[in-house]
């Protein structure tokens, strides 16, 4: 299935600015969220919007996609194509059945690193602003105590298989008209090991691991951010033949705050004040995840009016220095007022007229008319 362009997934113009982007990707998270939408495809949406925003959010990434779209510059180029040193394994097959071997084979009893593994954590906002040391349990394949991961009975060890000699492949000859092709397969005899065990561990049934369910200490940085992961090395998978056991990922997904937006190392929040306070100013306590902290706020506050209390944001998850909050007004307007309280803003209605208005109006004007005649 093609992917849905960047800007339809946000609801945004291919003119849309990088707060309009930024704007519709918050209200898009928040709805399809998987701690909160708990539709069957709200993931699949979480991750499409995420996807979308880390595209048109980055100015070389959204001029990229504006030029390619989805497919990017290098798509079918060059050796872009090839994808890695897998595709050039498979010239090697080519290059075995048309001129009967020559290409390098892969020995089945050299060392292999195990596989990674993945653990997705759930973390409250405040948990992952300060970091937390817990415990996971994980189910994974450990080697096999008892066999110590050959697979075979304690006393005795797996045999070369006789099939394949130990290559774990079997030859396939057939002559055509173009020459004698010879086609290579994994030994179906040992599954492509190159061993045989006739007397198999009676604990793990000849697999020389075990699965079992783990206990591992974590300890999540300060900082980290959703989405962002963790390696924990040699915790995946066991290695075969000797070889080194893979890592284990482990992914945070933040749960969103009731009150706090973070954005990168900052954190927003909407802050209301009466129209007394934002009239006469004030001084108040504003919650922080620090805190409560005193603001001062001046006579003749606007709504949108923005402060910044600086160091009270999200610590660098590399530990270097920390964000800031930031406090953006909102001005409510009273509703169900008393008798009296509607006597009280009639008398300063009156009190009041319309000079000050008038005043605020004519400012705004005159910023618009020099504005339109470029003036500074």
């Amino acid at each position: 299935m093609s992917k849905r362009d960047y800007y339809d997934v946000l609801g945004v113009s291919k003119e849309a600015s990088k707060d309009e982007v930024k704007k519709a990707y918050r209200k898009l998270a928040r709805q399809y969220h998987p701690d909160v939408n708990k539709e069957a495809d709200a993931a699949d949406k979480f991750k499409e919007v995420k996807e979308a925003y880390e595209v048109l959010s980055n100015e070389q990434k959204r001029a990229q996609y504006d030029q390619f779209g989805h497919a990017g510059p290098n798509q079918g180029q060059g050796f872009g194509g090839f994808g890695g040193a897998e595709d050039f394994g498979g010239f090697g097959d080519i290059f075995d059945m048309f001129f009967g071997g020559g290409g390098r084979r892969r020995d089945p009893n050299a060392p292999r690193k195990g596989a990674d593994l993945q653990y997705t954590m759930d973390l409250g906002f405040e948990e992952a602003i300060f970091g937390k040391e817990t415990d996971i349990h994980i189910p994974k394949e450990e080697e096999c105590e008892t066999c110590h991961g050959s697979g075979a009975k304690p006393g005795t060890t797996p045999e070369t298989c006789s099939h394949c000699n130990g290559s774990g492949q079997l030859n396939q000859e057939q002559n055509t008209p173009f020459g004698r092709i010879v086609n290579r397969r994994a030994c179906h005899h040992c599954q492509g090991t190159g061993k045989m065990i006739k007397n198999k561990c009676h604990t793990c049934g000849g697999d020389g691991t075990v699965k079992k369910r783990k206990k591992i200490h974590i300890s999540i940085p300060a900082g980290i951010d959703h989405g962002q992961q963790i390696r924990i090395s040699g915790q995946g998978e066991p290695g075969q033949n000797g070889g080194p056991a893979g890592d284990l990922y482990v992914v945070a997904r933040v749960r969103p705050h009731e009150f706090f937006e973070r954005e990168g190392e900052d954190i927003h929040c909407e802050m209301p004040l009466t129209f007394a306070q934002a009239a006469l100013g004030d001084e108040i306590e504003v919650p922080t995840v620090h805190g409560l902290v005193k603001l001062k706020i001046p006579a003749g506050t606007q709504t949108g009016t923005h402060f910044r209390l600086r160091g009270k944001g999200v610590p660098n998850v590399h530990g270097q220095g920390t964000g800031d909050q930031h406090i953006h007004v909102k001005v409510i307007t009273p509703k169900n007022l008393s008798s009296r309280q509607k006597e009280l803003l009639r008398e300063f209605h009156d009190i009041s007229g319309n000079e000050s208005i008038d005043e605020q109006q004519d400012n705004i004007f005159q910023r618009m008319k020099r504005a339109f005649k470029g003036e500074s």
